[in-house]
């Protein structure tokens, strides 16, 4: 009996990567709202006229310039009534003085409770949401919670195998951190939770890091988890974010399909998962350029974990920008190329040098691709939009002199999902593009 051939694909690819769009990091400072110490009943936010319209629409963020006043004594990550200038009520909230958004809510129902079982309830319902899709296997790597698209502003929850990574970014998250890693022990089968907030947008909201076991041991050696048939090593201390790029899971599923007989090239490889996957997909040669030495070393013992050719496989260690030059100087070409680089936009005011720069490796790719080859190209920065990096490649294909014709747009796994009412959740985003 012949065994069935492993799907490679997750089952939903059509969803969305959240806590890269902070518009704080760009947003000019607005008036302090006006605050009274001491009036009867709960703590409140009272916003300007008019400026309730998003809360109603389950928008979650509250930036400063929309409130009036605060009413009553509140520490940072308090909860707080929100109401309008008429005095309904639009929701509970997590306060974050030091924040240009001054409040997240955490429910828009007036008869909420925010406390220990809300969490749990929240976590919860995440995690049910997960194991629709993914199945409960503890070999996975899965987001379970998934900061504003699961209701939990500031709260990221990853598992790594049988180890839970949580990330509290607000003031909210921090305020309420023991009750919510108490509510992941409880409803979730990881054994041991390792806290990883350490992410840049916390000296926003007035917090220090914290980066260590949160309940039982750090894990002596990386995890592993599998993906897609293949199995990678997760540094829970010192991987970017929480230890892995979940968010490519489906991206990386359709490069395998697709790499059959190319020789690809992966720009910013990091630790080597759309190079070991076009392996996998049997590439006939992967080229993978990272400027991290430990990256890349990380990359090769995918590599070796896997069984897959080193011979087919070359590593770069190198600047990306002016390698490509280099492939161009000594006329390679490719069939595949993944351009996958760092948060180039961190802010708004950094997005005309970050689009010149998208622009400019995009320019090289395609230059360096065969006629009829495809180019994978993705921005993970919250300010640069879906339309705008278009355009930007659109732009690249003009100066490289080659037609370009987009077979995909590629967002984040299922498991990132984005809210109809909160578009910023959409960080990552990307083409598949097929040149000449």
């Amino acid at each position: 009996m012949t065994t069935p051939k492993k799907r490679t694909r997750p089952p939903v690819r059509d969803a969305s990567r959240i806590q890269d769009a902070d518009p704080n990091r760009h947003r000019p400072l607005a008036p302090v709202p006006v605050r009274l110490p001491d009036v009867a009943g709960p703590p409140r936010l009272i916003l300007r006229a008019g400026r309730e319209k998003s809360l109603q629409r389950r928008h979650p963020w509250i930036f400063s310039g929309a409130v009036e006043r605060v009413e009553g004594r509140l520490n940072s990550g308090d909860t707080v009534q929100v109401r309008s200038s008429l005095g309904g009520f639009l929701g509970h909230a997590a306060y974050s003085p030091s924040s240009q958004i001054l409040a997240r809510v955490w429910d828009f129902h007036e008869g909420a409770e925010i406390g220990a079982e809300f969490f749990a309830e929240s976590i919860r319902r995440a995690v049910c949401r997960r194991d629709r899709v993914y199945g409960a296997d503890a070999g996975l790597g899965v987001r379970l919670v998934h900061g504003e698209a699961d209701g939990l502003p500031g709260v990221v929850l990853d598992r790594f195998g049988d180890i839970g990574v949580l990330q509290l970014t607000s003031a909210g998250a921090s305020r309420w951190r023991d009750q919510i890693a108490a509510a992941v022990m409880a409803v979730t089968d990881v054994r041991s939770l390792f806290e990883r907030s350490d992410a840049d947008v916390m000296q926003l909201e007035g917090l220090a890091p914290r980066v260590g076991p949160l309940i039982g041991q750090e894990p002596e050696a990386p995890v592993v988890i599998e993906e897609n048939g293949l199995r990678f090593s997760v540094d829970l201390r010192a991987g970017h974010k929480t230890g892995f790029y979940l968010d490519q899971r489906d991206n990386r599923a359709l490069v395998r399909d697709l790499s059959r007989d190319r020789e690809v090239l992966d720009a910013f490889c990091y630790t080597g998962g759309f190079a070991l996957s076009a392996l996998a997909g049997g590439a006939s040669r992967v080229t993978a350029i990272d400027s991290s030495a430990d990256a890349l070393a990380a990359a090769r013992e995918h590599v070796a974990l896997n069984g897959l050719s080193a011979e087919r496989t070359e590593f770069i260690e190198a600047d990306v920008f002016a390698h490509l030059r280099r492939f161009r100087d000594q006329a390679r070409k490719f069939d595949l190329i993944i351009l996958d680089p760092p948060k180039l936009a961190p802010s708004a005011a950094a997005l005309e040098r970050a689009a010149r720069a998208y622009k400019d490796v995009n320019l090289w790719a395609m230059k360096l691709l065969r006629p009829g080859g495809l180019l994978f190209s993705f921005s993970c920065s919250g300010a640069m939009q879906r339309d705008l990096f278009q355009k930007v490649l659109a732009g690249a294909a003009v100066d490289a002199g080659v037609e370009a014709r987009i077979l995909h747009h590629l967002s984040a796994a299922a498991d990132h999902p984005v809210t109809l009412a909160f578009p910023e959740g959409e960080y990552l985003k990307g083409l598949l593009c097929e040149i000449g």
